[in-house]
C-alpha cells in the first residue's frame, strides 16, 4: 500500500529554495503505478553496480553492501512489507531510499554514472520483454484450444459467409483455423517487436552519456539484452518499443474482437451454431430465460480500450523534443493496462474456446440455405466445357428459379436444372451436396477435411 511519508530531502533538492508543493508532490508522483517495475529496477541496479565495481568505479565493499541491501529490498517487496512513499516520487526513489537506510553511503553511490532517464527506460524494457514472453505463451494456449476444436470438427459442415450472407460451405475446423492464422501472425509480430525491445539504454545517463569508464556491453550481457542503444539521446527518449508493442496488442485485440463478434452471433438462437458453457455467461436481473455472452462482449469492448491506449501513446510522443521529458511518465499506465487487458482476454478466450459446443444440426440447416453450392454448379459446368462467365450466368438464372420455387438450388429437379444448360447431367447432384462441396476444395488452404487436418499438423509442428 502506498502511503504518505515523513518529509525527506529529494535527490535533487539542493537546487531549490522551496519545498515541493504538497499537491504537486502527489500530482507528479508515479509510485502508485510504476512500483510494478520494482523487481526489474532491482535487477538493473544489481547489474549496474557489478559493472561499476568491475570497472573500478565502485569499491568491492560498497558492491557487497549494495547487493545485500537490494536483496533485502527485494524480499520486502515480495513479502508485501515494503513501505512505498509518495514523497520518494517513483519506484526508483523508493528503492534507493530504502537501500540507503540499509547500506548507508554505499547506497548513495549506486546512482553513479546513471540517471533516472536511462534507468526507467531500462526497467520498462526489461518488464515489457517478460510480458511479451508471457503473452506469447498465452497466444499458444489459445491456438492449442482452437486446434483441439478444429481437430474434433475437421469435417463438420457450416455455412461460410461474405457480407454476412451465406456464400459457400466450409468446415467448422477450417473456420477456426482462420483465427489460428491470425494469432500466429500476432505471435510472429510480438517476436519481431521483442528484438527491438531488447536493447539496453542504461549508460546513456541523463542524455549525453557519462564521464565514468563504464562497460555497457557487460550490463547488456548480464541482463540478457541483445545489444546496446547506439545514441544516448535516443536511448533515454525512445518509446517506439512501447508504441510498437501497443500496435501489436491492438491488432491482437482486433482479432479477438472479431472472434468475439462471431461467437455472439453464433450463440444467438436465430443461428444457434454454438453453445457457450454457462460459466462464461451471465443471466438477466429481470428476464429469467436470458443467457448472455458477457465474456465475448467484454472482450469486444476491451478491444476499443487497447486501441485507445495505442492512440494515447502516439499522441504522447508526437510533440516531444529531444531528449527526455516528464511527459514520458504518462507512457506507463496505458502500457500497463494494455498488457493486463490482453493477458486477461487471451486467458478467458483460451478457456472459453476449449469449452465451445458446436451444434451440427443448426450449422447444416443454415448451410442448406442461401444456395451455398451455386459456385460448385458453375465449376461443374466449366469442367463440362462451358466458359466460366457463361456458367456463372446459367447458375444465376437457376438460383432465381430456385428462389421462385421457394427451395434451395440443390433441391431443384434435374429437368429444371437442365433448362439452364444442356451440359447438366445426373452426376450434378454429387457436386451440389455440402460434403461434396467442401471435399472438392482439396488443396493447401482449402476447406476439405483432409486439408484441414494437414493444416492442423503443420501448426502443431510450428508450436512444438
Amino acid at each position: 500500500m502506498t502511503k504518505p511519508a515523513p518529509k525527506q530531502k529529494k535527490a535533487w533538492s539542493g537546487r531549490f529554495s522551496q519545498p515541493v508543493d504538497a499537491f504537486v508532490q502527489h500530482f507528479t508522483a508515479s509510485v502508485s503505478f510504476d512500483k510494478r517495475l520494482a523487481q526489474h529496477d532491482i535487477a538493473g541496479s544489481l547489474a549496474h553496480a557489478r559493472m561499476l565495481a568491475g570497472c573500478g568505479v565502485l569499491a568491492r565493499a560498497d558492491l557487497k553492501a549494495i547487493e545485500n541491501g537490494l536483496a533485502r529490498v527485494r524480499a520486502e517487496i515480495r513479502a508485501g512489507k515494503f513501505a512505498w512513499s509518495v514523497a520518494s516520487e517513483d519506484v526508483h526513489g523508493n528503492i534507493e531510499r530504502r537501500l540507503v537506510e540499509l547500506a548507508g553511503d554505499a547506497g548513495k553511490r549506486l546512482h553513479t554514472a546513471r540517471s533516472r532517464n536511462d534507468q526507467v527506460a531500462t526497467d520498462l524494457r526489461l518488464w515489457l520483454r517478460d510480458e511479451i514472453d508471457d503473452i506469447a505463451g498465452k497466444l499458444i494456449s489459445l491456438a492449442e484450444a482452437l486446434l483441439a476444436q478444429a481437430t474434433r470438427h475437421a469435417a463438420l459442415v457450416m455455412p461460410g459467409f461474405t457480407h454476412l450472407q451465406v456464400a459457400q460451405p466450409v468446415t467448422f475446423g477450417h473456420h477456426l483455423l482462420a483465427y489460428v492464422a491470425m494469432f500466429e501472425r500476432d505471435r510472429a509480430r510480438l517476436a519481431d517487436c521483442r528484438r527491438r525491445v531488447n536493447v539496453l539504454p542504461l549508460g546513456a545517463a541523463a542524455l549525453a552519456g557519462t564521464t565514468f569508464p563504464i562497460d555497457r556491453e557487460r550490463v547488456a550481457r548480464e541482463l540478457g539484452f541483445e545489444g546496446v542503444a547506439e545514441n544516448s539521446l535516443d536511448a533515454v527518449s525512445d518509446r517506439d518499443f512501447a508504441i510498437e508493442f501497443a500496435a501489436c496488442a491492438a491488432l491482437m485485440m482486433v482479432h479477438l474482437s472479431r472472434f468475439a463478434e462471431e461467437l455472439i452471433l453464433w450463440m444467438n438462437p436465430r443461428l444457434g451454431f454454438v453453445k457457450i458453457p454457462d460459466r462464461f455467461c451471465t443471466g438477466s436481473s429481470i428476464m429469467p430465460q436470458k443467457k448472455n455472452p458477457d465474456v465475448p462482449e467484454l472482450v469486444r469492448g476491451k478491444s476499443g480500450r487497447v486501441i485507445g491506449h495505442l492512440v494515447a501513446l502516439l499522441a504522447l510522443m508526437k510533440g516531444q523534443p529531444l531528449a527526455y521529458n516528464k511527459d514520458n511518465q504518462e507512457d506507463k499506465e496505458p502500457l500497463f493496462d494494455t498488457v493486463d487487458t490482453v493477458k486477461d482476454c487471451l486467458q478467458a478466450f483460451a478457456a472459453l474456446t476449449a469449452g465451445l459446443q458446436p451444434q451440427a444440426k443448426a450449422m447444416r440447416a443454415a448451410a442448406l440455405q442461401g444456395h451455398a453450392t451455386a459456385t460448385d454448379l458453375a465449376d461443374y459446368l466449366v469442367r463440362k466445357g462451358l466458359p466460366f462467365r457463361d456458367a456463372h450466368e446459367a447458375v444465376a438464372r437457376a438460383v432465381r428459379a430456385a428462389e421462385s420455387a421457394g427451395c434451395d438450388l440443390a433441391a431443384l429437379p434435374l429437368k429444371t436444372l437442365q433448362r439452364f444448360s444442356g451440359k447438366i447431367g445426373k452426376d450434378v447432384f454429387k457436386v451440389l451436396t455440402l460434403e461434396g462441396s467442401v471435399a472438392a476444395r482439396d488443396h493447401i488452404g482449402g476447406t476439405a477435411p483432409r486439408q484441414v487436418r494437414a493444416a492442423i499438423a503443420r501448426v502443431r509442428a510450428l508450436l512444438a
